[in-house]
């Protein structure tokens, strides 16, 4: 009897305090939440693009100098480089994603970034475009035709373009970069460590080239032609021009933040609006409290008190659901909003498995107490196995799925362990407790009520 009790008592304080946190965190429902403290703060509900709006860019990417074997490689690389970028800039729960349009690897490379929250255009291409395109290049042979400009005054000047040809040494292989200043002149330059793979390839070029120029380009134009007067082992390159310190300063930092492996070029830019996000968002919340009024008054109706006792179960549910969304955090999305509605309705459909099991113990004329305990007995098989194949299913659409498709699937597979959880523990632990308040007739009087019909 202690032991219900002490059980009803736990569920119950913990219950209130995960309601008590996700009231407090949340500042449409606390009218103090400025005054609040960081733990509360930094605990909002973390929107997807479509409800908080946003940009939604695709870059093309040009993969024609990159061998077809490594083209997979280079576009991971590219998705780990652009993610870095905006995550620097304060992007909440970015997505960057790769596709390929075309039948063959490499035939048409994009790259899918959304932005959450950026609804300014022209700032969201800003930080995708600020990241440097690093290429290293060596003398082209001998009688290579150059190309020849004229201005408008019929000035003819060389293209220094074609004096230079593509090496396998890229912004990919850089490992970090950093400001120094040299001893003698105390102007700023930038040192490149290489990692293995770069270290190995700037050793093979500046071995071939000694005594000759190795040209660093920077977004598509030489800023350094330095020339190499031995092999350079140690995979360290330096970069040196007229830099103020300033300058050299943003480098590093543009560097550090990932040097692009392969360049991009925008072909589309679309902006989701602030306020079209937040009809999403009250779509979607009317559409959960409207589901949720729904089945609670479908279980009152139909289980009286028993029914009572699920709602109050699923309330306990809701709002763990809701404290996970903040604590992990889960982006939500319209199709995750989606998820866990349905999920709700998982979540009654394990209550209803029990008590249509009570009714056959009670009708068998066991005693509430036998019939709870053999309700939940043989209603726990077919609980778990429905559950574990929607569980079956919600992985396999995370691990398969686009990110639209994965925000309905990660919140259909909480749901239904955390439902697991709230059927079976915590509406048994309060129909003991219904038992222990009302023993004998008075208790069978209540199932009766609602159970037995």
């Amino acid at each position: 009897m202690w032991k219900k009790l002490v059980s009803i008592l736990i569920v119950l304080i913990l219950g209130g305090a995960v309601a008590f946190f996700v009231f407090k965190s949340e500042p449409k429902l606390n009218p103090n939440f400025a005054n609040e403290s960081s733990f509360f703060k930094n605990s909002p509900f973390r929107l997807g693009l479509d409800l908080s709006g946003g940009s939604h860019l695709i870059y093309k990417a040009d993969v024609s100098g990159v061998k077809a074997g490594d083209v997979s490689t280079s576009m991971d690389a590219l998705r780990d480089v652009i993610e870095r970028r905006v995550n620097l800039f304060g992007v909440s729960e970015p997505v960057v994603q790769v596709q390929n349009s075309g039948f063959v690897s490499g035939s048409d490379e994009k790259l899918i970034v959304d932005l959450p929250g950026v609804t300014d255009v022209e700032k969201a291409t800003a930080m995708i475009g600020q990241t440097p395109l690093l290429e290293f290049k060596t003398e082209a042979p001998a009688g290579t035709p150059q190309k020849a400009n004229v201005d408008k005054n019929g000035n003819v000047t060389l293209d220094a373009g074609p004096q230079f040809i593509n090496t396998d040494l890229t912004g990919r292989y850089l490992q970090k970069a950093t400001l120094e200043f040299d001893q003698t002149t105390r102007e700023p330059k930038v040192s490149l460590q290489f990692d293995d793979t770069g270290t190995k390839l700037f050793a093979e070029i500046t071995k071939a080239n000694v005594g000759k120029m190795v040209a660093i380009y920077l977004d598509g134009a030489p800023i350094s032609t330095p020339v190499v007067r031995e092999e350079i082992p140690n995979g360290q390159a330096v970069i040196s021009g007229n830099f103020t310190p300033t300058e050299a300063k943003l480098l590093v930092g543009r560097l550090n933040s990932g040097a692009l492996p392969v360049p991009i070029s925008l072909l589309s830019r679309q902006t989701i609006g602030a306020s079209l996000g937040n009809d999403a968002v009250a779509a979607g919340v009317k559409a959960a409290i409207i589901g949720f009024l729904v089945v609670a008054l479908f279980l009152i109706l139909w289980y009286r008190l028993p029914g009572l006792i699920a709602v109050l179960a699923l309330c306990i549910y809701i709002t763990v659901m809701l404290a996970l969304f903040k604590l992990l955090p889960v982006t939500l999305t319209a199709a995750g909003i989606a998820g866990f509605i349905i999920s709700i309705g998982i979540a009654v459909d394990a209550n209803i498995l029990i008590f249509e099991r009570l009714k056959e113990e009670l009708h068998a004329g066991h005693s509430v107490s036998d019939a709870v305990a053999a309700g939940f007995h043989r209603a726990w098989s077919s609980i778990r196995d429905s559950n574990i194949s929607t569980i079956i299913s919600a992985i396999i659409l995370f691990w398969f799925g686009t990110p639209l498709i994965k925000g309905f699937a990660l919140t259909l597979g909480m749901g239904v362990l955390v439902s697991m959880f709230s059927a079976v523990m915590i509406s048994r632990i309060f129909l003991s407790g219904l038992i222990l308040a009302g023993e004998g007739k008075v208790a069978r009087f209540l199932f009766n009520s609602g159970i037995s019909k």
